[in-house]
């Protein structure tokens, strides 16, 4: 009952700055974003290859009200393929990219893309043309290092456009990967249109608050949605990357993959940093490839608060640490 009340303070501004000066707030956003710049990452990305992990390295920030903003966006991630070609990791370790933070929001002329065989395309109002722009680069620096981009989703509106844009990237960078969350009703049917050859799609349950006329409401049945969305992707031509810390699903995962006739290297786990690292090594110890998703930055509150929700251990933990060294 707690998840949708941090979804909204997580929009607040008042609770944004409540919870920045909060003394122990720093101890703790640590355990789940484990630096600030690309340099204190570094060590990070080391330790986690060098434990036969992979990883998915997210630069934090989406609520940008400037077209510059999106060009700092864009030029962090490509600060971030450099470091990763100056050491040599750039086959170990993808990025995760949000397009709000590139400018999908912002507002630009109305643009309609061409009419497809689903039926008459959508309107896209916003920036998603600026947040195209601004995403391509970096698409092609990491294909120039042997790696690749997987695009985030984010709440049920940006969806569309977040398609569109990874439709138009794979023509010309096939190995580009989307993100399809399991609590929205018209997940099942993405799924189905996304499971082809050469695909990459990120299953997760999701972590905003959506309303009840678009997304399940309640555990059991995301749970439900997230087993039947996932056995169309075990069952399809694509390449799934299982993002969930359930042990229970993770178990379901492995069976899937097994009636489907996968191969270990076929299909990938993947988990965030600070949650379950026992697991990740467990999982990597077995053969399977193991994905941790590292989040680094300074704009942090909003993927902070989202963590908070998706599981109540961690919001146990930040309130715990509040009253005993607050």
């Amino acid at each position: 009952m707690l998840g949708p009340v941090i979804l909204a303070a997580s929009r607040s501004e008042q609770m944004r700055r409540l919870i920045s000066a909060a003394p122990v707030t720093k101890q703790v956003v640590d355990r789940f974003i484990p630096g600030e710049t690309v340099d204190e990452i570094v060590p990070i990305v080391q330790d986690l290859t060098a434990k036969g992990l992979e990883l998915t390295m997210d630069v934090v920030g989406e609520d940008i009200t400037t077209p510059e903003q999106a060009a700092a966006a864009r030029d962090a991630y490509l600060l971030l393929v450099d470091r990763l070609k100056e050491l040599e990791l750039g086959t170990r370790a993808e990025m995760s990219i949000k397009l709000s933070m590139f400018g999908q929001a912002l507002p630009s002329p109305t643009t309609t893309l061409l009419e497809g065989p689903s039926g008459p395309a959508p309107t896209f109002h916003g920036g998603h043309e600026l947040a195209l722009a601004n995403v391509r680069p970096v698409v092609e620096a990491a294909a120039a290092i042997g790696t690749t981009v997987t695009l985030d989703a984010e709440d049920h509106t940006t969806l569309d456009s977040m398609f569109a844009i990874h439709e138009e990237l794979r023509k010309d960078f096939p190995e580009t990967g989307c993100v399809i969350q399991a609590y929205l009703f018209r997940t099942e049917s993405d799924a189905r249109r996304l499971a082809e050859a050469g695909s990459r799609v990120r299953l997760v349950k999701g972590a905003y608050k959506e309303p009840a006329e678009v997304a399940y409401q309640q555990k059991h049945e995301i749970d439900k949605a997230y087993v039947r969305i996932l056995r169309i992707l075990m069952e399809g031509s694509g390449y799934p990357m299982i993002g969930s810390h359930d042990p229970r699903l993770i178990s379901i995962a492995q069976e899937l993959a097994r009636r489907a006739g996968r191969k270990l290297d076929e299909y990938e786990f993947q988990m965030l940093y600070g949650i379950r690292s026992d697991e990740h090594l467990r999982l990597a110890a077995e053969g399977h490839r193991m994905r941790v998703y590292t989040a680094y930055g300074t704009d942090w509150y909003g993927y902070f608060m989202r963590r908070l929700a998706e599981k109540p251990a961690n919001l146990r933990f930040f309130a715990r640490s509040m009253l005993t060294r607050g």
